[in-house]
């Protein structure tokens, strides 16, 4: 089994845009293609892990999210970069003590981790979560992945106020920290 580089989407991957579900919203992070291209290029898996409450909450469609899905992987293949797994938890975030939005797949519960792990044989325990927000801290750092938050999306903010979950690393974009944990892996595999 090999290592994973897991993503956040919004604010991580591409620029914090609140309920983003059109393509013509997508701008990627800066450096962004170059890096899944170098993650590509020695084998490393790039997953995208993403909670998505705008459609649960009616705001718009799980096609939506698919469409600028699409869009990002054809504006990586210009650059000769892919993703190598989308996984969306469309669900709402929990509400009190209610069963109905409560699910196993929104981060920071493991289900989408688990399955992206299985399906593309990653060894979680040499992985690595990268993301803007506690929520993707403290699901890495569950998984017992190496942890990056951002400064990007909602990361300054979280660094800030969060006294729970720090990360391992803070990153000035998600760009530096795959070139950092990309770096960590070439020195493994010479």
């Amino acid at each position: 089994m090999k290592p994973g580089i897991f993503i956040d989407r919004d604010g991580t991957l591409i620029r914090e845009v609140n309920y983003l579900h059109k393509p013509d919203q997508v701008i990627l992070i800066s450096g962004m293609s170059e890096a899944i291209k170098r993650a590509n290029e020695i084998g490393i898996p790039v997953i995208v892990i993403s909670n998505q409450s705008g459609v649960g909450r009616g705001f718009f469609t799980l096609e939506d999210v698919f469409r600028v899905h699409r869009h990002i992987d054809e504006v990586l293949l210009d650059s000769g970069a892919f993703i190598t797994g989308w996984f969306v938890c469309p669900h709402l975030p929990p509400a009190g003590k209610s069963p109905i939005s409560d699910c196993s797949c929104r981060k920071p519960k493991p289900g989408l981790f688990l399955e992206a792990a299985g399906i593309h044989g990653i060894d979680l325990f040499k992985s690595v979560m990268v993301g803007d927000k506690s929520i993707d801290i403290e699901a890495g750092k569950a998984l017992s992945m190496q942890t990056g938050l951002v400064e990007t999306g909602y990361g300054r903010k979280t660094l800030a106020e969060s006294e729970l979950f720090k990360p391992d690393f803070v990153f000035t974009t998600a760009s530096v920290a795959l070139h950092f944990f990309l770096d960590q892996y070439e020195k493994l595999l010479n």
